[in-house]
């Protein structure tokens, strides 16, 4: 009989009650007891939608991030949020989002501030993780306590609980080195710990434990290599059997070894990965268990399920009990229940599986294999039914968008001019002070904002008076950054709900969820559109509203846009095509945006691309057609304008450090990019690297309550400085202000502002 059991599940809840849940205790809304009990009611919730499988994981559910989640069980916790004051729960939130220092006459007058851990992303994913921070003398110490109590409650639910963890080889792969020691020094310290982990698991009666090691899809070196083997030759603990897991992509060069290393079963990402296969077929020794991910975990449409059991009836037939099933990683990456989008296109609705569907999915596949084809019969008509409509729909296919790209030659992608005489045509035309202040786009969105949009959706509301509401924020928006005093402004987006959705919605070949939210961070979710056909813009998307804020203002304004690889990797891209035909198509769409924010007379445009690394695939040996196409892509979209029009493009949360060529290759006159939260650390490549054009590393960590000083603000670009001419920097936050407060950004600006002043010479 085939085994059934899921990698995990997403956290936030069907109607985000987790978000709302943390959010209203870090406004002091809500005790610590009342955030526990939701969230336990959560994962019981959670259990019971999975219950029909014949293992159901436990200890995937965290308040923030799995990998914060395992620091703390490892009793890894920065020094800095250690301090006086606050309990478990107040530390880990230290570390997740920044405390700001408080009044000395205030109630935690004995909390100093601390700095947020670094954010990034997690593999090629839009989840962002907390990264571990390692020293030489890193030492761990166990705390089980929260696993073992959720194992409790699985328990107590009835649930056949299997236990997940992130593996340690993984784990110090994902960390940095804050002093330059070698990360896998560590590994004899740790070992120990998750030795006694796996030891308390066992004294639970736990029988299987999942552990995570997604690096196996990454290129390893022998050290790396020999790490596995030494972790797991020392985590054999008695009446405890390991799955061990990958996914994210294909093992290639290390099948061998992980068929071979001591645990009882191995987990591989066959959408990703089918290749593998046959060769592990024949290196897995004969007692292990192989479980296949064959359902998707990070895309939404449904799957072949006949071409799967095509293949998959023969293996059932060879492996027998040692066939496992399961999606292809955690189902944290896609939206939870189909089943609401009642207002979806049901033609479109029909192609689609959210988490809750793909877990259906997976029982009928273990259904037909155990049981036979009849058995499911109807329902495998009704998959070959609704692949047969997407493949044949007209709405998918557009003559005029394939003759578009047929058209397309490597002059569109190219300026005119070379960046040093744009520069110089720029700078007349702008006439900016050196270090010139703006930031990345856009400005908190208010209860008011929110209130209005939704009363326009729901029809409560006309569209005059709709356009009259955002009118009143993006003035509102340029009055405050004409007296703050910043150099270049923007309109503020108070009109966009999120920078891929706004524009996918007036984009053909684009559909969206009302509820189909997934983790992006913490509290922070999005919902990705989901792009199913050929892609066209039928109208200008943003030049009335950037035309109205420039009529406010003689100071430069910045028209604001989503690149074209930002758009793909944020959304739930179709499967029947090349991602980069179809990036190409996107592309199109936003050159015209940009040809028209041109004829309007805006002369600053930001096309960001913020996502642009996380579609790099896991090897390096891979990366180079990536590259190729993506920044051929960004190049098509913004690269048909005047030498004096500017165009700026924005990064964030990412290692960027080895693709600074291709960064340089977009040929963006200005680009702005993270660097707070990691001290600047990226600017570290410059010493490497002659960056040609301009840049504007983030010096306002706006994921974190802790508005930076002046000061802090100076070193930072001083820093800078070191690595790239003065004349060449900008001062700005890391990211777009939309989840911050007007309260957190009004300061913290001010702060930004004074610092370029001092910088410049200029009394405050």
């Amino acid at each position: 009989m085939v085994t059934t059991h899921n990698l995990g599940y997403p956290r936030i809840g069907k109607r985000r009650e987790l978000k709302f849940a943390l959010e209203s205790y870090w406004k002091g809304q809500l005790g610590a007891d009342e955030l526990e009990a939701q969230a336990a009611a959560l994962r019981r919730q959670h259990w019971d939608e999975q219950g029909g499988l014949d293992l159901v994981p436990v200890g995937d559910f965290s308040l923030y991030d799995h990998v914060l989640d395992t620091s703390f069980m490892l009793g890894h916790v920065p020094e800095r949020a250690r301090g006086p004051g606050g309990d478990a729960l107040d530390a880990y939130f230290r570390v997740a989002r920044g405390r700001p220092a408080q009044d000395r006459d205030g109630p935690a007058a004995c909390c100093a501030g601390v700095a947020a851990a670094e954010m990034t992303k997690w593999f090629d994913t839009n989840y962002h993780y907390m990264v571990p921070e390692f020293h030489a003398g890193t030492c761990f110490e166990l705390d089980a306590s929260r696993l073992l109590a959720q194992l409790e409650e699985a328990r107590q639910a009835g649930v056949r609980a299997k236990p997940v963890l992130l593996g340690p080889v993984s784990y110090l792969a994902l960390g940095k080195s804050k002093d330059g020691s070698d990360r896998l020094g560590l590994l004899p310290r740790l070992l120990p710990v998750y030795a006694r982990l796996l030891q308390a698991l066992a004294g639970q009666g736990v029988s299987w434990v999942q552990i995570d090691e997604p690096i196996l899809a990454t290129e390893l070196d022998m050290d790396w290599q020999q790490a596995f083997n030494v972790a797991y030759r020392q985590l054999r603990v008695p009446g405890i059997r390991i799955l061990l897991a990958s996914y994210f992509g294909p093992l290639l060069d290390n099948r061998y070894l992980a068929a071979n290393l001591p645990v009882d079963g191995l987990h591989v990402d066959t959408t990703r990965g089918l290749d593998d296969l046959a060769p592990l077929l024949n290196l897995l020794p004969a007692h292990k268990v192989l479980s296949l991910g064959v359902i998707s975990g990070r895309n939404v449409w449904k799957s072949d399920l006949g071409a799967l059991l095509d293949w998959l009836e023969p293996l059932a037939a060879r492996l027998g009990d040692r066939l496992w099933l399961a999606p292809s990683c955690s189902l944290l990456h896609v939206p939870m229940d189909l089943e609401s989008e009642t207002a979806l296109d049901p033609e479109i609705r029909s192609w689609l599986a959210f988490a809750r569907q793909k877990l259906d999915e997976l029982q009928l596949l273990a259904r037909a294999l155990n049981q036979g084809r009849e058995a499911v019969r109807d329902a495998l008509l009704a998959n070959r039914e609704a692949l047969a409509c997407r493949r044949a729909s007209a709405r998918v296919h557009r003559p005029e968008v394939r003759a578009a790209l047929d058209a397309v030659t490597p002059q569109m992608g190219r300026r005119r001019s070379v960046h040093a005489l744009r520069a110089a045509r720029q700078a007349e035309l702008l006439r900016l002070p050196a270090f010139p202040t703006t930031t990345i786009g856009s400005f908190p969105q208010t209860a008011q904002i929110r209130h209005a949009r939704a009363e326009y959706k729901a029809g409560r509301l006309d569209a005059e008076a709709y356009r009259a509401a955002m009118r009143a924020e993006i003035e509102r928006c340029v009055r405050e950054q004409e007296a703050l005093g910043l150099d270049v402004l923007v309109h503020g987006e108070a009109e966009r709900n999120d920078m891929v959705e706004y524009f996918g919605e007036q984009l053909e070949g684009y559909a969206f969820s009302r509820n189909g939210w997934v983790q992006s961070y913490g509290s922070r979710c999005v919902k990705p559109p989901i792009l199913f056909g050929d892609i066209r813009r039928t109208r200008p998307m943003t030049v009335e509203w950037t035309r109205f804020a420039a009529s406010l203002t003689a100071r430069p304004m910045k028209g604001m846009l989503t690149g074209p690889v930002t758009m793909l990797n944020w959304s739930f891209v179709r499967d029947d095509q090349p991602r980069a035909r179809t990036c190409m198509q996107l592309a199109l769409a936003i050159r015209d945006e940009v040809l028209d924010l041109q004829d309007a007379g805006v002369r600053v445009i930001q096309i960001d691309e913020a996502a642009l690394r996380e579609g790099l695939p896991l090897r390096r040996s891979q990366w180079e057609p990536y590259l190729a196409w993506a920044v051929e892509s960004f190049r098509i979209a913004a690269n048909g304008v005047a030498d004096d029009t500017q165009i700026h493009t924005h990064m964030c949360y990412s290692e960027f450090h080895d693709i600074l060529g291709a960064i340089a290759d977009m040929d963006a006159d200005v680009i702005t990019i993270e660097t707070s939260r990691s001290d600047m650390e990226l600017l570290d490549a410059f010493d490497r690297f002659d960056y040609p054009n301009q840049i504007g590393p983030g010096v306002y960590d706006i994921h974190s309550p802790n508005i930076p000083t002046p000061e802090q603000i100076v070193q930072l670009m001083r820093k800078a400085a070191q690595r790239i001419p003065a004349e060449r920097l900008w001062v700005n936050p890391d990211c777009g202000l939309k989840t911050r407060q007007w309260s957190e950004v009004l300061p913290a600006l001010s702060n930004m502002v004074a610092a370029a002043r001092s910088l410049r010479g200029i009394k405050a």
